[in-house]
Parts: structure tokens; C-alpha cells; sequence
């Protein structure tokens, strides 16, 4: 199987693309997706490097902030077998001197030959890597699996550099007539052990995880990252409520490391968490809360877990969102759909200019 690239400049196929590079720029994704949660601010890039015969000898993802870059581990990994071989890499390498030397003088001094990237890196300071590369004699070709980069892992860091605002994607859990609970309030479970399991490895992934301070005061939720036996995970995110109520004495939500944003504005809770480094948002709730989010144009994408099941009264999934005529819908596209257990797992994405006719996959 073949598949055309493209150039840096008009975007037109050159040419044709391997199997094997493909499957390396696959590779990479996977190694992203497998750091996604522990590098912010940083990107969670994935890198692959293959030899001069095309025989993967290096496999690298970004390190938590401090630590090397994914193409700096791949490189390490690949030894002298880098020298003249090929480095396939989610994001265009750096140029720039953070934290860490710029990734190109690495694979400038490992003797590489070409380099395939996915996506540019479209960050001011970081980015025109491939330029310096070209400079040094390096072969660079970008787009390969482009779509499926911007997509994947790197998906809230690039939405984070071209907005200024962190990624939020809006997690709810319903019973097929749209209800997050009972007449009563109580909502304990709505969904099955698979779905919950699966939030779980959610909030892992997310940088923050934000409520309301109404879900606060009458769930009383930890918001935190656990295993099916009930143990925490290692990787925490930060727990954020936001309102101006004060939490009840005892409630879990006032232990430990946990941000309370008194205010009422997506915006303002926004930029605190950018200023925080925070890059990807998992929203939970409640439905006043989400509605406030989707009003604001501030939901990038919606994970939701219909249960099969019906409660014909109790609050709604979605509060106000502003819409008062049926021409102001709020309109999705869907990505995916699948079962989760005996619940049916939907994920999706505001329809904007960007994403109403996505672009295809190189």
C-alpha cells in the first residue's frame, strides 16, 4: 500500500510514501498516545527511526517536562544505526533551546538522511525546524498521516498554541432520554463498570478535570484516577471546581491539591489553567456548567455515555446553552461510536469551518 505526501509549501502530493513509513508513523502515534497526559506543556511527540535498510531500530516519546524530546530517546535508542537511516516524527522537530537542546542539532549530529514529519509545529518559538534541517543537507517531507496526527495525541496541544486556551472535551454520562439522574438526584450508576473504567483512564490522560461547585456539594466526587479495585493511579490530574459556593467541611473535594476558581466564566477558568501550563481539560460537570461551556463556543469535543436505559424525569444532561430557536442548534460531528460494555460510547466535535469537511488523510 502507497500513500502520496506532501510538501511544505502548497500542500500538492510529491510523491509516494511506503508501507513501511506508515506503519512507522504509526508507531509514533501509538508512542504519543502512551505519554499523552505527562508532558504538558510540552507536546506528546512520538518518534520512530528506522535504519538504512528500513529496519525500525529506535522508538522514543516525549519525557515529562525537563526530560528529553521523543526524537532525542528514539536517536539514543537507534545508537550509530541512526547514521543515514530515517526519522519519522509526529510533530516537526524543534529548533529552539527550552529546557533541552533544539531536536535538530540531534538529528543533525546522528547523520540522518531524511526526516518525515506530521504536522508542522505551528508554535512561534519552536517552530521552522524543518528549515534548519534542509539547511544541514537533511531530506524533510511533511503530512504524512497528517490528519490522523492532528487527531490523535497531539490533538489539545495544537488546539492549545493556535487558541491561546486549553482543549476541553465535555464527558457526560446519560440514560437514553438524555437524564444525568434521577428525580431525586441520586445517579449512582447510571452506566456500567466498562464506561467508568474508561473515564477513568480519561481523567489520566487530561491535565485537569473541572466541575461545578453544585456537582461538588451533592455528588461529593474525588475526580480522581482510579483502577477498578479502587486504588489511584499514578498519574493525577488537577482537580479544579469552579463557583463561587464554598464546599461543605469533609467534602473530598477539599483535601490535596485542588483548584477553586471562583467565577463563572468559561473564559476566566480558561486562562487560569493556561497560565497553569494546563493543555487538555476533561469537563465533567454538572449541566449548568456545561451548558455555560457550550455557550461560550469553549467545547472543542464531546465524549458521551448513553446508557440503556430510560428515567423520564430528573435533570438533563445539558443545561442552558443559550440556544432559543431550532436555526441555533448546536450541531456535532461524529467520530466514532462504539460499545462500552452494555453502554454505547459516542465521541464527536462541534461542527465549525475547520471541521465540516475534514481533510483527507495522507
Amino acid at each position: 500500500m502507497h500513500h502520496e505526501r506532501r510538501d511544505d509549501t502548497g500542500g500538492h502530493p510529491v510523491g509516494e510514501v511506503s508501507a513501511a513509513l506508515v506503519a512507522a508513523m504509526r508507531r509514533a502515534i501509538d508512542a504519543s498516545e502512551a505519554v499523552r497526559g505527562t508532558t504538558s506543556p510540552n507536546p506528546p511527540v512520538g518518534a520512530v527511526v528506522l535504519d538504512a535498510d528500513g529496519t525500525v531500530v529506535g522508538v522514543g516519546a516525549t519525557a515529562p517536562p525537563g526530560g528529553p524530546h521523543a526524537e532525542v530517546v528514539a536517536l539514543r535508542e537507534a545508537g550509530e544505526r541512526a547514521r543515514g537511516g530515517t526519522v519519522v516524527v509526529t510533530l516537526e522537530p524543534c529548533r529552539h533551546h527550552g529546557r533541552t537542546p533544539p531536536c535538530t542539532e540531534a538529528l543533525i549530529s546522528a547523520g540522518v538522511a531524511a526526516v518525515y514529519v506530521g504536522v508542522n509545529d505551528p508554535s512561534p518559538v519552536a517552530g521552522g525546524g524543518a528549515t534548519r534541517l534542509r539547511a544541514a543537507g537533511i531530506q524533510v517531507h511533511t503530512g504524512l498521516l497528517a490528519q490522523e496526527v492532528a487527531e490523535g495525541p497531539l490533538r489539545a496541544w495544537l488546539h492549545s498554541v493556535r487558541t491561546g486556551r486549553p482543549h476541553v472535551t465535555w464527558k457526560f454520562a446519560a440514560t437514553l432520554d438524555g437524564r444525568s439522574a434521577a428525580a431525586d438526584g441520586t445517579s449512582r450508576w447510571i452506566t456500567g463498570e466498562a464506561a467508568r473504567a474508561e473515564v477513568h483512564q480519561l481523567r489520566a490522560r487530561s491535565d485537569a478535570v473541572v466541575v461545578g461547585t453544585g456537582t461538588a456539594i451533592v455528588d461529593d466526587p474525588a475526580l480522581t484516577a482510579r483502577r477498578p479495585d479502587g486504588t489511584e493511579l499514578d498519574r493525577q490530574p488537577l482537580r479544579v471546581v469552579v463557583g463561587y459556593s464554598d464546599l461543605p467541611p469533609g467534602a473530598k473535594l477539599r483535601a490535596g491539591d485542588v483548584l477553586h476558581l471562583r467565577t463563572h466564566d468559561p473564559d476566566d477558568v480558561l486562562a487560569a489553567l493556561h497560565a497553569r501550563g494546563v493543555v487538555d481539560v476533561l469537563l465533567e460537570g454538572g449541566p449548568r456548567l456545561a451548558g455555560a461551556f457550550l455557550s461560550a463556543g469553549r467545547i472543542d469535543r464531546v465524549i458521551g455515555y448513553l446508557a440503556p436505559a430510560l428515567l423520564g424525569a430528573g435533570p438533563a444532561a445539558l443545561g442552558d446553552a443559550g440556544v432559543r430557536t431550532i436555526s441555533a442548534i448546536k450541531r456535532l460531528h461524529v467520530t466514532d461510536v462504539r460499545r462500552v460494555g452494555e453502554d454505547i460510547r459516542i465521541d464527536a466535535r462541534p461542527i465549525t469551518e475547520s471541521t465540516a469537511s475534514p481533510p483527507p488523510v495522507w
